[in-house]
């Protein structure tokens, strides 16, 4: 198998957060598909923390509206950093990680 090093850009925020009208996860999605990043997932957390300290669940009785939201997006290193201050200007509620990762490609 080939591989090749690449940059894992991790968006954590809250599933209410807004971004001019649109929830800010899909609004990053659109953002990183209109800079070209080559593959974005969106994840909803069924249960966690951030800042606040406030704990977020998804249970039966109680469906929070504001659970954690998880955008991963991977791609070559300069994709990831042409695109950063873009979604950080985007992300003033919640927390930005970028990572090595290898990408493994099938021969």
């Amino acid at each position: 198998m080939k591989s090749r090093p690449a940059k894992r850009l991790t968006i954590y925020v809250g599933e209410g957060v807004k971004w001019q009208g649109k929830a800010l996860y899909h609004a990053l999605v659109l953002k990183l598909k209109e800079a070209g990043i080559a593959g974005v997932t969106v994840t909803r957390g069924i249960e966690g923390y951030g800042k606040r300290n406030s704990i977020y669940a998804a249970r039966i009785i109680d469906l929070s509206y504001d659970l954690p939201v998880i955008v991963e997006a991977v791609d070559r290193a300069e994709k990831v950093a042409s695109v950063l201050p873009e979604v950080q200007a985007m992300v003033s509620q919640g927390l930005i990680t970028v990572s090595d990762v290898e990408i493994i490609l099938p021969d």
